[in-house]
């Protein structure tokens, strides 16, 4: 590990149990916080984790931590809307978030069209499908960036059992995303969950990073981040545990070519000549390839945008 990373680890890793709660609200001092959950077909999960977000940083505090609570919903066919905003969110389906563009498939897509639908000048990412959510997920990472004005960029990080063997989830971040990253960018070498769904950001900065569509998103913002404003605006911090629906191999396949195609173009800004995966499912005949498109689109950076400008500026 560079010696430059072994210090960050100690300057910039921290525990949710470093900064309470109190001590975030009064550092606020007017700064506002933003929690967007990309949502798609989770009806099973999202209603509990807006609740508990209400429930612990909105309602029972006398300066809430959590000013705005945003689900955008990319086309769920369940009633992931419908819980969401019963738990006490506000919902916003990704086609109605800029329709000039129409919107393709993707987690990046509905994370980088959220900035549309948001105000604050921290905007915290969390997935809807965690399961025993605990509100340490977003105190824990805003926390750095209430209390730290260097800090820009703060990723969650955890363990991630696999059913019950501890410590086995992530298969795509230690086979793809680690290698790549410490081969490559090895300035993030430190991060424990580089593709964690958790993490918080000044908007100054969201603004300014082009988001791949899909995929790809969480290693592309942390990459260009680096590049933008340096490691040490980097941070993580230890929020204990997540549990979360895990993929099958086949997705995870879809989801590693989609990171590694994410690392390519930032390494070599330039155009794949076979944009696609073929992967291999048993049928009543023996194997069948299926061939899926690797996602090869990024919406360009946030302040670019004229409708964004205009909103900004009212």
């Amino acid at each position: 590990m560079l010696e430059e990373v072994d210090r960050w680890l100690t300057r910039r890793s921290w525990s949710v149990a470093d900064r309470p709660l109190d001590r975030l609200t009064a550092a606020k001092r007017g700064t506002t916080v933003s929690v967007v959950l990309p949502a798609l077909n989770e009806e099973a999960t999202v209603g509990a984790i807006v609740a508990t977000i209400r429930r612990e940083l909105m309602d029972s505090l006398p300066v809430p931590l959590v000013d705005e609570l945003v689900v955008v919903d990319s086309g769920s066919t369940d009633r992931t809307a419908e819980a969401a905003a019963s738990a006490g969110a506000r919902v916003v389906h990704r086609d109605e978030i800029l329709p000039r563009i129409p919107a393709v498939p993707g987690k990046g897509e509905v994370l980088w069209r959220s900035l549309l639908v948001t105000g604050g000048d921290i905007v915290c990412f969390v997935d809807a499908d965690l399961r025993d959510f605990s509100a340490d997920f977003v105190s824990g990472i805003v926390g750095p960036l209430l209390t730290d004005p260097d800090v820009q960029f703060v990723k969650a990080m955890y363990d991630r059992p696999l059913g019950e063997a501890a410590g086995q989830g992530g298969r795509v971040t230690e086979l793809v995303a680690r290698p790549l990253l410490n081969l490559h960018w090895p300035q993030l070498a430190g991060f424990v969950q580089p593709l964690g769904g958790e993490y918080a950001v000044r908007r100054s900065l969201l603004e300014q990073l082009p988001f791949p569509v899909g995929y790809g998103v969480e290693l592309g913002l942390l990459v260009d981040a680096l590049h933008t404003v340096g490691l040490d605006a980097l941070a993580q911090v230890d929020v204990g545990s997540r549990k979360h629906r895990h993929q099958d191999g086949l997705a995870l396949g879809r989801m590693a070519a989609a990171i590694y195609r994410t690392a390519q173009l930032r390494l070599s800004r330039g155009h794949l000549v076979r944009p696609s995966l073929t992967q291999f499912e048993r049928g009543a005949e023996g194997f069948v390839p299926r061939t899926y498109p690797v996602d090869t689109e990024e919406r360009p950076p946030m302040r670019g945008v004229g409708e964004y400008a205009a909103r900004r500026a009212a």
